[in-house]
Parts: structure tokens; sequence; C-alpha cells
């Protein structure tokens, strides 16, 4: 289908524009978006940057994506944001991209619900079916893995990781990782509190392996066992076959152990960068 672009918008016309596009009034589109088929702007978007967009985005007034990221050392280099297919980016949500730090990009997945003021930093990964709730800001570098839920007013800090099936809850600061399928609590550095019933069975997660997960929150959050002592249980327990979210849980819980101050990503910081972008094109010349 033809696309529709209102004549109060202003398309650069080096941007490629996929089919079935509509652009409200007062929306700007760079010269370096891609915008895939089936894109609804409403009005006062704008779209900027190296931005790639997948299909069937929605977008509300006042979003601003692929803006410059908020980082002193930023040097205007082309660095990126890569969103994927059925996101819904509600009023006001930014999305900034990468500084030339990690592989320069920022990255937001497919059918992903981001609310009103929800700020998505530079070199951000958020997965699939995420939700941040009004007024959620992510620092740099943060990964938010699928399925997970963070609360209204929430900030997440810098380098932190929210696991899978993570629910955070509202006016929350978080500073350290987040495990898997856990519902945390508290407005300084929230505890774990419990599992996330609800999100596990809404995913189709079976009892079984609720269960399991259950048993692994009483064992190390309750009983306090390290996570060597919950595995050898558990090894005994299943006959050495654990679950994928069991081993999910332990994977993310170990590799925060080897991170620092509670982060895995932490060890990113001082990292090298590579531009993964730059170095596809020049394999492909």
């Amino acid at each position: 289908m033809a696309n529709f672009i209102h004549s109060q918008a202003c398309v650069d016309s080096r941007a490629e524009l996929g089919d079935d596009i509509e652009i409200g009034p007062f929306c700007v589109v760079g010269p370096h978006v891609r915008l895939g088929n089936g894109c609804k702007l409403s009005n006062n978007v704008t779209l900027v940057g190296h931005t790639t967009i997948g299909e069937r985005n929605r977008f509300s007034p006042n979003c601003v994506i692929g803006g410059e990221p908020q980082d002193y050392s930023y040097k205007e280099s082309p660095t990126w944001v890569d969103i994927g297919d059925d996101n819904i980016f509600r009023e006001g949500v930014t999305v900034n991209r990468g500084a030339e730090k990690e592989d320069h990009g920022t990255r937001i997945g497919h059918r992903n619900l981001l609310m009103s003021n929800a700020h998505v930093a530079h070199n951000c990964c958020v997965g699939n079916n995420v939700m941040l709730v009004n007024g959620v800001l992510l620092g740099g570098h943060v990964h938010v893995h699928d399925r997970a839920i963070i609360s209204g007013n929430t900030v997440v800090h810098h380098f932190t990781s929210v696991g899978t099936m993570a629910f955070v809850s509202g006016g929350c600061r978080v500073v350290t990782d987040l495990p898997p399928f856990m519902l945390a609590a508290g407005n300084d550095n929230p505890e774990v509190k419990t599992i996330n019933l609800v999100g596990m069975r809404r995913a189709g997660v079976s009892e079984s392996s609720i269960n399991v997960i259950k048993r692994a929150h009483r064992l190390i959050f309750r009983e306090h066992k390290t996570l060597e002592e919950a595995r050898d249980i558990f090894h005994s327990e299943l006959d050495g076959i654990l679950p994928i979210e069991l081993s999910t849980l332990f994977s993310f819980m170990e590799l925060t152990a080897a991170g620092k101050v509670g982060r895995a990503r932490e060890v990113f910081r001082n990292a090298p960068s590579v531009n993964i972008r730059e170095q596809s094109q020049r394999r492909a010349a």
C-alpha cells in the first residue's frame, strides 16, 4: 500500500521508507533512518541518526528516537539504533543511539511496550516482550532480557542486567543485577521477595518448572545456600537433568558473581569498543 506523509511532516529524501507507512504532522525523519513496512508515526515524532526500524512499530507524540547519547565522551561518530517489529512507543519516549563504546549501538527487539516518558540510554539492549512502564529510566549499557517488566518511575543503574521474566516494582532504584523469574521490591536497591509467578504462567512456563524455580528461590534467597550448594541439591534431586529455566537462573547468577559490584556487565566498562556494523561493511566489501 502507498505511504501517507502529512504535508507538515519533514521527511528527508534520503530516508528509506517501506510500504503502508503513516507519518503525521510535525514529524521529522532524518536522512539515515530506515523505516519498515506498516509503521505509524502519530505527530511530533522525531527519528534521527543512523536508526533502523522494523515493521509495524507505533510511535506516539513527542517520541525522539536515535538522538545523540548523553555521554561526554561521544565524538559525533555514526553510532546507531536498531529496533525490531511490533513495538509500541508511547508519548515522550526517548531512545538514544550508542556511544563509541561496546559495539556502538542501542538495540530494542520485538513486541515491546515502552510507556509514556520511558528512557532507553546509549548502548542499552532491550529484548522481546518487555514492558517499561511510565517514567522508567534505563542508564547506559543496561540489558533487559525477554519478558521482563519494570514498573513505573524505576531507575536502572548503568551496566545493570534485568533477567528474563523478572519483575521490578514501582519507584525502585536498581543498582545490581536482578535474576530471572524473580520479583523485586524496595525503594533503594530492591530485594528479591518471591518469584514472578504471574509472569511465568502468562509466558506458558510449566508448573513443574515453576515449582523448581520456587525451590531455587527458597534455597538461595531464604536459606542462603551458595549457588554451588543449590546446584548440587538439584543435580541430586533431578538426576542431573535441570529444566532450562533453572539453568538460565544459575547461569545468570554465576555471571553476576563473576562481575563487579553486583553487576555482571560492569566488567565491560573499560573494555575496548568494537563497531560491528563497520566490520560487517568491510567484510561485505
